[in-house]
């Protein structure tokens, strides 16, 4: 069967939830997520929604500065490439088409340059 691509709000919505539902049941990542947004997820959810509608679809959804919060967050390269793991396979379940390729493109670059970045704020660069 034939998966569509990533068109409207409420695809976004859909792999948002879905991701960040798997998200919070990885032993790796769920427990530094859990730790942070306790039981109030909805306010996270709602500015990823944001971001990857103003990533995706060039509207301005979302404002500020994705960084900062992760920047003193115990996270290694293992993190990410779980993250990125969890978020692949959330986009292949889902979805397949241009928008999608964008996405997964866009996920890998930024778990790139956060890693990049704590480390530099480490001082490990």
């Amino acid at each position: 069967m034939k998966k569509r691509d990533i068109e409207t709000s409420e695809d976004v919505k859909l792999l948002v939830d879905t991701f960040y539902d798997r998200v919070g049941k990885n032993p790796m990542i769920g427990p530094i997520f859990h730790g942070i947004l306790k039981d109030n997820w909805q306010p996270h959810l709602d500015k990823m929604y944001g971001f990857w509608e103003t990533i995706l679809f060039e509207v301005h959804k979302y404002s500020g500065s994705p960084f900062p919060p992760h920047k003193n967050l115990p996270l290694d390269k293992e993190h990410f490439e779980t993250w990125l793991n969890l978020f692949n396979q959330t986009l292949k379940d889902l979805f397949e088409g241009e928008k999608t390729d964008e996405a997964l493109w866009r996920a890998n670059k930024m778990a790139e340059m956060f890693l990049y970045k704590i480390k530099y704020f480490r001082g490990e660069v």
